[in-house]
């Protein structure tokens, strides 16, 4: 009986340490490895980086099919984009030009 009395006297003093370990591990991994934790929340980072660098680059595509469009407008008509556009949709071509057909791919250079 003094063993048992023994024992349970130590794991009452153990006890609230070893909880309180176990409830900061707990907590600990998971503001680390959890679903919002840290290693989340740089994979997140991450991703809008990735995102902001599309949306530049989408931008800025816009921003030249917009600039290619403007020139193509009744009112600011540009006679070398109409000719440009000709030539490619038509396939026109006037008797004093010279065009030079070139393959759509090139085999590799060795």
């Amino acid at each position: 009986m003094a063993i048992f009395r023994e024992i349970q006297s130590r794991a009452r003093l153990i006890a609230p340490p070893v909880v309180a370990a176990c409830l900061a591990g707990y907590f600990g991994y998971h503001a680390i490895q959890g679903e919002r934790g840290l290693f989340a929340w740089l994979s997140l980072k991450q991703e809008l980086a990735q995102a902001q660098a599309t949306q530049t680059a989408l931008v800025k595509t816009r921003t030249a099919l917009e600039r290619r469009v403007m020139l193509l407008r009744p009112d600011s008509l540009d006679p070398d984009m109409l000719d440009e556009r000709a030539h490619a949709l038509l396939n026109y071509g006037r008797d004093d030009e010279v065009i030079i057909l070139l393959p759509k791919e090139r085999a590799p250079a060795r």
